[in-house]
């Protein structure tokens, strides 16, 4: 665990997972030779401590494993598990949909099932993401961006969001969830609407970036054991 991806109390922060889950999700594309000219892009990201787990701190070194949950038309789900000691301590899912070099959708291409159908095993997963709105009485204030915020596609990237979902952490965290209802730009203004445990990042009146960090903690979906994690969200592997 490295300096920047750490906060004030040593924890792996829920930015610096999002780090991590790119980066592997990245090397991993890159390891199986998709030679693919696609870029992905996530919509949703479910983090949450597995059964006995715990948030990783500054120094600890951590192995993570990654494959592909299952696919849609034109998504598919990765799974990413982080654990100490061979022991999984955080369990993510991430919904992924790739976009040509004009930012538009486009369907799995005929070949990733040949790279992660073994992974995947016919399962299939919903592309629907929610939406939901800031309640009347949530606190507001201007969300700022900045140009190191910007990744490849011209697109906030999703790290830099997960950092405005920190400001709804209070005290230990079980599990979270942020969802992207459509792009963030750097010359967007944003407004950030929050309650507890919850938020929402507006932008011309419209919810563009909605997060949770819900307490009790709630079944996201699939087992904690083996390689069955959280909730229905992702890429491949």
């Amino acid at each position: 665990m490295r300096l920047s991806d750490c906060g004030p109390d040593g924890q792996l922060r829920l930015d610096g997972v999002a780090r991590y889950l790119q980066d592997i999700g990245s090397d991993d594309w890159d390891d199986v030779d998709a030679k693919s000219d696609l870029t992905w892009v996530v919509r949703r990201t479910a983090i949450r401590l597995a059964e006995g787990g715990r948030w990783p701190t500054l120094g600890e070194w951590v192995t993570l494993t990654t494959w592909c949950g299952g696919t849609g038309a034109a998504w598919a789900e990765r799974r990413t598990n982080l654990s100490l000691a061979d022991a999984v301590v955080v369990e993510t899912a991430s919904l992924w949909v790739p976009v040509n070099a004009a930012g538009l959708p486009q369907r799995l291409p005929g070949y990733f099932l040949d790279l992660y159908g073994v992974a995947a095993r016919g399962r299939k997963i919903s592309g629907k993401v929610t939406l939901s709105s800031p309640p009347e009485g949530a606190t507001t204030r201007r969300w700022p961006l900045r140009r190191s915020d910007v990744d490849i596609v011209d697109h906030v990237n999703n790290a830099a969001i997960w950092q405005a979902a920190n400001e709804v952490v209070v005290g230990p965290l079980d599990h979270a969830v942020l969802t992207f209802h459509g792009s963030v730009l750097v010359s967007d203004e944003i407004t950030m609407f929050t309650s507890p445990g919850r938020l929402w990042l507006v932008i011309d009146g419209g919810v563009r970036v909605s997060a949770s960090s819900p307490r009790p903690r709630r079944a996201l979906c699939g087992s904690s054991r083996g390689r069955s994690p959280p909730a229905p969200v992702g890429i491949p592997r």
